[in-house]
């Protein structure tokens, strides 16, 4: 391959403008692959990685920051009526456009990014050939089960500790902070210390998390906001596109978080990665590029 080429550039949605980097050339004639930030609120910097899809395989990616987040219009003074999973999907089908690939485009959603696939996919859009659920659930109530499952296996005074602040309503708290960051080190990104795209996700997130805190809640164990009752899990069977679902061992979006995506996705294929958490594309890298790649590959 030669020299791999970026273009960034903002695409303007509703009032606002949405922050896009287009890695490789659209004119390949490759299936160009959109990859989406989970969060809801993260960045695109921590799946910066699959931008090495463009040099594996020839075929352009797309990364963008969603509405709310990032180098995108950061709307502070936005509250949970705003951010739905309309608003998002709208974003998406815009970007599509702007681009000229709607007729045909690969998506790759990771946790959040995943469930805003699984929403576009279910609409059965005809440009759709291919989609990746990364670490994703297909329902919310799953997720919180099995995030408090495994919370408990956490060290007794950690646990205690993260209690603690909840009931106080403490959750900005440096101790808070540092308690839940023992579950984020076994169950989100087990590499010590987090690599720089990982971390500047959230220091940005720190620094502005309306998006999550609205949608999602304080911490991936304390879902209180406006995404805790959903699921797609009973509408699954909807969609066409080729799926290929990738999860992690240690991945808080545990086996059976991500089962619905394998038993009722018609033909949906399942790769766990064997050292991973719910970063297979930073903690086991060259692994998780290649299978995509070699995914999209067939579907080229």
């Amino acid at each position: 391959m030669g020299e791999v080429t970026t273009n960034e550039a903002y695409l303007p949605f509703r009032d606002y403008r949405t922050w896009y980097r287009v890695t490789g050339s659209l004119e390949s004639g490759k299936l160009p692959l959109v990859v989406a930030h989970g969060g809801p609120g993260c960045t695109h910097d921590y799946v910066d990685s699959f931008k090495d899809i463009a040099a594996l395989d020839g075929r352009p990616v797309i990364h963008y920051d969603q509405l709310g987040n990032g180098n995108s219009t950061r709307l502070p003074e936005k509250g949970p009526d705003f951010w739905t999973v309309g608003l998002f999907l709208e974003e998406l089908d815009a970007l599509l456009s702007h681009l000229g690939i709607q007729h045909r485009y690969a998506f790759l959603g990771q946790s959040w990014g995943g469930m805003l696939g699984a929403e576009h996919a279910v609409r059965r859009p005809q440009g759709l050939k291919a989609l990746v659920i990364a670490n994703s659930p297909a329902n919310m109530h799953t997720w919180v089960s099995e995030a408090n499952r495994l919370r408990q296996e956490l060290p007794k005074e950690v646990q205690d500790t993260l209690l603690k602040h909840e009931l106080a309503g403490s959750l900005t708290d440096p101790e808070y902070i540092a308690a839940s960051r023992v579950f984020y080190d076994r169950h989100v990104c087990r590499v010590v210390p987090w690599p720089p795209e990982v971390a500047r996700t959230f220091a940005i997130m720190d620094e502005d998390n309306t998006v999550y805190r609205n949608m999602n809640g304080p911490t991936e164990f304390h879902v209180i906001g406006t995404m805790k009752d959903w699921t797609i899990e009973n509408r699954l069977d909807r969609i066409e596109a080729p799926t290929l679902l990738i999860s992690g061992k240690y991945d808080e979006a545990t086996p059976l978080v991500v089962r619905p995506y394998l038993e009722r996705v018609p033909g949906c294929e399942w790769v766990l990665f064997e050292n991973s958490s719910h970063m297979p594309h930073v903690e086991e890298k060259q692994l998780c590029l290649a299978t995509v790649s070699g995914f999209l590959s067939r579907h080229d």
